[in-house]
């Protein structure tokens, strides 16, 4: 057995690191020692180490189950810059890199090895870890192993499958910085055969924490556009700014560029090369503030993070822990605030929970369908408009239980019900639903709390330390609180007024560009305009909506050509949208044809919550009345709304068909809705 002396040479040695915490080597005492551990220590601490080095103690391969791709692609980097033999396994990898690397692991050149959890359900992995020298298993993040944990994810279930498998002896190490005692003794049942748990402080003095109460968006969106650059001259660094929604990543983004507040957008949108780039902008503190949803941040280690910003309530006080947790991990002091509308913010995390464990009614419906025949993903998703999220969450538990199974007819994976199985158990779901509103209360009371901001995140996570906290608004910290002026109230509304949404649409095989919308549909007074004229026989949308959309089409396309305007026939307006397309032809002086038709009734796109539904709504609904008219024309395709662009997608493609050159939609609002992260 290696002694601490020992191991503090080979540490200077290979990290280039002078000693470990004592939690750290308590920790890989025990795994040097083959004994399993659930360690939970702060974001910053240094929880990798407790497995990076013992992994290049053992002889074999260390195989690391973590979510995070970033993270992955970093400590990667970080290890083979050490000369440690390092490699990850992920989706975003093409599959020939990702079996060369499996190829690697069972000829024992890999020391470590990073995989995301969902390769427990590829028979290639499952197989090759059969033949792998396996020294150690490590789940990350194990909070995702729990179903009371607030980022469960059902894949990482199956890791615990492999884990039973594992000779007694083979060290498994589990790590969180976020585990309520519910979780923590859910995460050791599930691991057993002796685990030790390791728990250590969770405080950050280093924190100055805030809660600014706002009474709306315009709020949030001023007092950011007086304040940010201040606070991060202030603390001498760069922060993030966390949105609720992909769309505000955009809209926050806008506002700062057009204030020239050094920033940029994230989301789970992106593609892989853009947030690569991004991720390394972030570490060269290229920008003052990213904008990002809860999706970039884990994994990320910069030590000088100064601020971090939410300008919506997380759904409940761990995840709020863990994102804040990415501030000055160096622990220099980092500013930590939250924006709060009482009238609307609780909307959003309301929603996230309905999405993570859907109705019951839900579970029912699918199994409605599935009791009447075999069918796929596809088909079932269409038959229950539940989102694709919604399904395989659904899916999962009913597998769990034993209710359906999953069963190969050629490539397709069908649904099958099982006779004689259980009915279905809700009290666990229920259970999970009320413990998940009532962490949402307590995030509710974190804003509201008088006390100390820091202990109350504490005392909520298990930490019960006797500790004097003064580092929030609450204990000596000076209050914020948003004074809106004249000159803000104009300078928001002249953003408002001159920033038009791109319409991201190009698609391969098809001559459809991105386009533009006016407005969004849910954050201005666009939206109620369209639906007095749509719903409450409001008559034409208005000429204040005209000369907005005029606004965005000069901006995005200025003087470029166009031979023709073709409107997508309406679902259930009336003339309104021809009548618009019409005064756009007039003004625009660019000929209005009215040849573009429906093949059959479709319904509202906003019925359905699935995008394979929306698309399959509208899947060859369109023909054309004169098709010659067409071919070789840049044609302006213009809708009131647009929400998941399936159907402005779908009429692009038809149009194509036909030969038309450059199809460039414009709409008046496209909806708030659609990817969260």
């Amino acid at each position: 057995m290696m002694t601490r002396q020992e191991a503090e040479i080979r540490l200077q040695n290979t990290f280039q690191l002078p000693h470990f915490y004592d939690e750290q080597w308590l920790t890989i005492e025990k795994i040097l020692d083959g004994e399993r551990v659930l360690l939970i220590e702060k974001t910053g601490f240094g929880k990798s180490l407790c497995f990076q080095f013992p992994a290049t103690v053992f002889e074999g391969t260390t195989v690391i189950f973590s979510p995070l791709i970033a993270l992955m692609r970093d400590q990667v980097k970080k290890l083979q810059s050490l000369g440690i033999a390092a490699k990850c396994i992920n989706s975003e990898q093409s599959p020939e890199e990702n079996t060369q690397i499996i190829d690697e692991a069972q000829q024992r050149k890999i020391k470590i090895l990073y995989i995301a959890p969902e390769r427990q359900e590829n028979s290639e992995w499952i197989e090759a870890t059969r033949q792998m020298n396996l020294s150690m298993v490590v789940v990350d993040e194990a909070h995702c192993i729990s179903v009371w944990g607030h980022d469960f994810r059902p894949a990482f279930k199956r890791i615990i499958n492999l884990v039973k498998l594992l000779p007694k002896g083979l060290p498994v190490l589990a790590t969180t910085a976020t585990a309520t005692q519910r979780v923590e003794q859910d995460i050791a049942g599930q691991i057993g055969n002796g685990i030790t748990v390791i728990r250590g402080n969770l405080m950050r003095d280093n924190f100055k924490l805030f809660v600014i109460k706002v009474k709306s968006e315009d709020e949030k969106l001023i007092w950011l556009g007086k304040n940010l650059e201040k606070v991060a001259e202030k603390l001498g660094g760069s922060g993030l700014l966390y949105t609720g929604t992909r769309v505000d990543t955009e809209i926050y983004s806008k506002w700062f560029n057009s204030l020239h507040i050094s920033s940029t957008a994230y989301n789970a949108g992106l593609d892989a090369d853009s947030r690569v780039a991004i991720e390394d902008g972030l570490m060269q503190n290229k920008w003052k503030c990213i904008i990002s949803t809860n999706a970039l941040g884990m994994g990320i280690d910069k030590p000088d993070i100064r601020f971090i910003i939410h300008t919506q309530i997380p759904q409940s006080p761990v995840h709020y822990y863990q994102e804040i947790g990415r501030a000055g991990r160096d622990g220099k002091t980092s500013y930590i605030i939250l924006f709060y509308n009482l009238d609307k913010d609780r909307e959003l995390p309301e929603a996230f929970i309905e999405g993570s464990k859907p109705s019951i009614k839900k579970y029912r419906k699918v199994l409605d369908v599935i009791r009447s025949g075999l069918f796929g993903e596809r088909q079932i998703i269409n038959q229950t408009n539940l989102k694709q999220t919604q399904f395989r969450v659904i899916k999962s538990d009913l597998m769990e239980q034993g209710i359906i199974r999953e069963v190969l007819y050629g490539n397709h994976k069908l649904y099958e019900f099982i006779p004689d199985s259980q009915p279905l158990s809700t009290k666990t779901f229920e259970e999970l639903r009320d413990a998940k509103l009532k962490d949402l209360d307590k995030m509710i009371e974190y804003v509201e709390t008088t006390g100390s901001r820091m202990k109350f995140l504490c005392d909520y996570l298990g930490d019960n330390s006797d500790h004097d906290f003064t580092n929030c608004d609450n204990t000596g910290e000076k209050k914020i609180r948003v004074i809106v002026t004249p000159e803000w109230t104009d300078r928001l509304q002249d953003f408002r007024e001159n920033y038009f949404p791109e319409l991201a649409v190009e698609s391969v095989g098809s001559n459809i560009v991105n386009g533009v919308a006016a407005s969004y549909y849910g954050v201005s007074n666009v939206g109620d305009a369209i639906h007095r004229s749509k719903y409450e026989g409001g008559g034409d949308f208005p000429d204040f909506l005209l000369k907005l959309t005029l606004r965005a089409f000069r901006k995005k396309f200025g003087d470029e050509p166009f031979d023709l305007i073709l409107y997508v026939p309406p679902t259930k307006s009336g003339d309104l949208v021809k009548n618009f397309a019409e005064k756009l032809s007039q003004i625009l002086k660019i000929p209005i044809s009215h040849d573009l038709q429906k093949t059959r009734e479709t319904q509202e796109q906003k019925i359905f919550e699935s995008v394979i539904s929306k698309k399959d709504n509208v899947r060859d609904a369109f023909s054309c009345a004169n098709p010659d008219g067409i071919a070789g024309k840049n044609i302006l395709l213009f809708d009131d709304i647009c929400d998941s662009s399936a159907t402005i997608k779908e009429a692009g493609k038809f149009l194509t068909g036909l030969g038309a050159g450059k199809i460039a939609p414009l709409v008046i609002a496209k909806t708030v809705g659609g990817d969260l992260v």
